[in-house]
């Protein structure tokens, strides 16, 4: 008869997908002799508390239930919170041969959460758990000095980031766009210059509007799109400050005849930081040449873009200057002149 495979029971305090230290667990799972325990249907928290003996009985019940699905020999039972200490007490109890890991990333004992009764019983809980595990674990040099202090030893393993989203920062181009994002917004084309640039990171600050674009496949594309960052509306301090991180900012209007004689205010916005706008070529965003670089479609459009890379470290002076030159007293020049002609200056 073969031998029983031996196990290693990890005890999961949430489910993995939600588990801080999923990318370490999912690791340690694709050795064939570990296993994994989601919580149990009374939360690990709720165990603590209540009345010791009641909390003792119930993770007695549930290491026996747990134990009738394992196909193995236990060899070991890791835990990751000094809550789970009663269940990991229960199933050693019952399987005496096996041996406690104690993972730790944080001082729980003194979470900012925790009432004064809950410090003490996490603390006596992490006391019995540390006492008892034969491999502690834990994320940082303090957590292991601590261990030493109350003459216990610990392994600093640190912590992994494997599946968090690592784009190339050297190759990143910024843009933002700012305002209405809705019926004249061309979806295709934002579609189009994302699938055909990955490096690039859009800001989308302002309103965007399911009512209007709901049945639209390229809206609805760019609302999964990682490159893609929807913000919302934001108060125009925010907004500066958001431009202030692009490189380039964009217009990215339907070709049409509603937008075609337009002049958005976006456009000035972006130059008083400094930024040049990347638009389709519509004629009245021509007023301001100085700002404004037009392109024909959606390959030209990833070219100006890339051409922007890192402009944010350089933002032009002389356009900055320009804008800022755009006042309400200097723009409003041709109507001051009719009010001194009318008399009413």
């Amino acid at each position: 008869m073969p031998e029983p495979q031996p196990l290693l029971l990890l005890l999961l305090p949430r489910p993995l997908e939600g588990f801080i230290l999923e990318d370490q667990a999912r690791d340690l799972l694709s050795a064939d002799g570990v296993v994994a325990a989601d919580p149990p249907r009374v939360r690990y928290g709720a165990l603590a508390r209540l009345p010791p003996a009641l909390g003792d009985r119930l993770a007695r019940a549930t290491a026996r239930r747990l134990l009738r699905t394992l196909r193995g020999d236990l060899r070991a039972i890791a835990i990751f919170h000094p809550v789970q200490w009663p269940l990991a007490q229960a199933l050693l109890d019952a399987r005496p041969r096996a041996e406690l890991w104690y993972g730790r990333w944080d001082r729980y004992e003194v979470a900012y959460d925790a009432s004064p009764s809950m410090r003490r019983r996490l603390d006596d809980l992490h006391g019995r758990a540390a006492q008892r595990s034969a491999l502690t674990f834990v994320a940082s040099d303090k957590l292991a000095v601590l261990e030493r202090e109350a003459g216990r030893d610990a392994q600093v393993v640190g912590l992994a980031a494997d599946s968090f989203p690592a784009p190339d920062p050297g190759a990143a181009v910024v843009a933002v766009s700012l305002g209405h994002l809705g019926w004249r917004t061309d979806w295709a084309l934002l579609r189009a210059v994302a699938e055909r640039m990955p490096e690039l990171v859009l800001l989308l600050v302002g309103d965007w509007h399911e009512d209007e674009c709901s049945k639209d496949p390229d809206f609805a594309w760019c609302r999964a799109a990682p490159g893609l960052v929807w913000l919302g509306r934001r108060s125009d301090e925010e907004a500066a400050r958001l431009i202030l991180c692009a490189d380039v900012g964009i217009l990215p209007f339907r070709v049409e005849p509603f937008n075609d004689a337009a002049l958005p205010y976006r456009i000035l916005k972006y130059a008083r930081l400094g930024r040049r706008t990347i638009s389709p070529e519509l004629a009245g965003v021509h007023t301001w040449d100085a700002a404004v670089t037009t392109v024909a479609d959606a390959d030209a459009f990833v070219s100006a873009l890339r051409a922007h890379a890192g402009a944010r470290l350089r933002p032009d002076e002389e356009l900055r200057a320009w804008a800022l030159r755009q006042t309400a007293r200097t723009v409003n020049g041709p109507l001051w002149e009719r009010l001194r002609e009318l008399g009413l200056e």
